[in-house]
Order: C-alpha cells, then structure tokens, then sequence
C-alpha cells in the first residue's frame, strides 16, 4: 500500500492521463508526487532517466508518458511513435528495476489488441491477431512495455503491473486536429464551426465504427485502485463496457456544442478498426466500474476546453 508520504513518480504528469493521475493523488491526500517537464527530464535519453531514479529514488511508478496521436499522425509520425515510445517505456522500466522500485504499473492502450478481435475484447485476445495497419507501430511499442513488465516480473520477481485503458478523453486532452483523437477533434470542429457560421463539417470515414470512451479522471481512479489492490503481472482492461458508434459520438457532441449545421461523411478516408470494445469483466470483479456517462464526460471537457480558447 502506498503511504500519503510515499515517493510517487507520475512519468507524463503534463499529459491527459499523468495530469489525471496527479490530481487523484492529490485529491487523495498524497504529498510527495515527483513530477518533471520534457525540458526537465528527456524520458527518450536512458542516462537522463537513470540518474532521475539514482538521485530521487521514487518508490512507486505510474508510466502515463507517451508519444500519443489519432489516425493522421500515425500515418506520418510510425518511426516517431515506435521509436519514442520504445525508448520511454525501455528506459523507465530498466530505471525503475535498477533503483529497486516498489511498484510501477505501465499504461498501455487498448490497439495492442487485434483488429479483428472477439467483441468485447477479453486480455487473453493479445498476440493472436493482425493489428490495426494505421497504429502498428504504436502498438507495437506498447505489446514491448506489457513484454518487459511481465519479462522482469518472470526474471526478478519485481511488482510491475499493466493496465491497458479504452480510448480516453477528458480535461488536458490534445485538440490539434492534425494529430489529436476522435473525440477532441470532434469538439473542436464543431465548435469552430458554430463560431463561424458554418453550413456544414466534414468528418473523416463513414461513420460507421464503434468505439469505446472513457473520461480520463475515471482512468486515473481505476489506475489508483489498481495500484492499491492488484499484484499481477497478467494485463488488466480499463473502460465502461459500453460502445457508440462514431456517426453517434459525432451527433452527441454536436448537440453538446450547440452546432445546427450539417455532418458530411468524407468515406474516401479511413475507419481504422470496425469495433473496440474492451471486455471489462476482469476490472469489474476486481471491485472498480465506470459510473460516470460519456454525456457528462464529454460536457466536463467541452466547458474546460471552452476554459482554454
């Protein structure tokens, strides 16, 4: 159990979920959260990270950091995404081995799974299919972070855990429409085009695939419980057990900003993965589930995005 004057380190503390993870420990009564800037500490050079965890000595990890995108940035960043990635997760996890850390739990992301996948998607899918061509080599760098947390459990007996989450969103999320997420991206554009009058927005795809969302604060106190209650190196999903559609998440958001115009579908441009839906039953036995609607959630980011512009 960690203690409200643990050493925690939150690697990604500025992102969407280390920012959530920080104000949950915070809101905890946590006092001691070691937090650093990329000008701070360069996660990608391993010298850097190793004298991070020589000199701070943190007791306990939450590994949130990460190069994060939607469907256009992995198209053009793929040697970005597995490069960064691999040297984030490589670095902290040998570091956080090194330095005799209690307990780390790596956050990896629900693409690790197969495109074609069982519905709702159960841990044990992993490494039996071919992955979503569009995100392979993100994903690919987050099966590495699951291997080497399992691998140094094996070896070394060491506490590190995996929680693998469902699409996120929430306050701090990336709304730069060339490489920010469905959701996010659906905000602003609508609220742009409302701002400007605009008759119509148009959306990548059909429309047609189903995704799973879950507000990233909720995240934050999954990963809390976790961190409190599981002990094993065996992969845990994080989500609702509930899925919309895109063309739905784009009318719901709509009616959320207030925008009257029209939705035209552009299909010439990609889907990615028909449906995602985690199978979040492992979680739920565990004793944590998802009580907040993807309504509230979307209104909470949308009146703090509103806060930002």
């Amino acid at each position: 159990m960690m203690l409200k004057d643990s050493k925690i380190f939150v690697a990604g503390c500025r992102g969407l979920v280390g920012s959530a993870l920080v104000r949950k420990l915070r809101a905890e009564g946590y006092t001691n959260i070691l937090t650093s800037t990329k000008n701070e500490l360069n996660l990608i050079e391993q010298n850097s990270v190793n004298k991070f965890f020589e000199v701070n000595k943190p007791e306990y990890v939450f590994l949130a950091a990460a190069k994060v995108g939607g469907i256009l940035a992995n198209n053009i960043y793929p040697a970005e995404f597995i490069y960064e990635n691999v040297m984030i997760e490589s670095n902290i996890i040998h570091s956080a081995f090194l330095s005799g850390v209690r307990k780390l739990m790596f956050l990896g992301s629900s693409c690790i799974y197969p495109k074609f996948a069982e519905q709702p998607i159960k841990e044990s899918s992993l490494l039996t299919g071919e992955l979503e061509p569009t995100n392979e080599p993100y994903a690919i760098a987050k099966i590495l972070g699951i291997k080497m947390c399992q691998s140094y459990h094996r070896q070394y007996g060491v506490n590190f855990i995996s929680a693998m989450p469902t699409n996120l969103y929430g306050i701090n999320d990336n709304f730069d429409l060339n490489n920010s997420h469905v959701l996010p991206a659906l905000i602003r554009k609508f609220h742009e085009a409302k701002l400007s009058n605009s008759p119509s927005v148009e959306l990548w795809g059909s429309g047609a695939p189903y995704r799973e969302f879950l507000f990233v604060d909720e995240l934050a106190d999954a990963c809390y419980f976790l961190m409190q209650n599981y002990n094993e190196p065996d992969i845990v999903n994080i989500g609702t057990g509930e899925d919309i559609t895109i063309k739905e998440l784009a009318d719901l958001i709509r009616k959320i900003v207030g925008f009257d115009g029209e939705i035209i579908w552009d299909s010439t441009k990609p889907d990615g993965t028909p449906r995602k839906l985690l199978d979040v039953s492992k979680l739920n036995s565990l004793g944590w589930k998802s009580n907040l609607s993807l309504q509230e959630g979307i209104e909470k980011t949308y009146n703090w995005y509103l806060s930002t512009v």
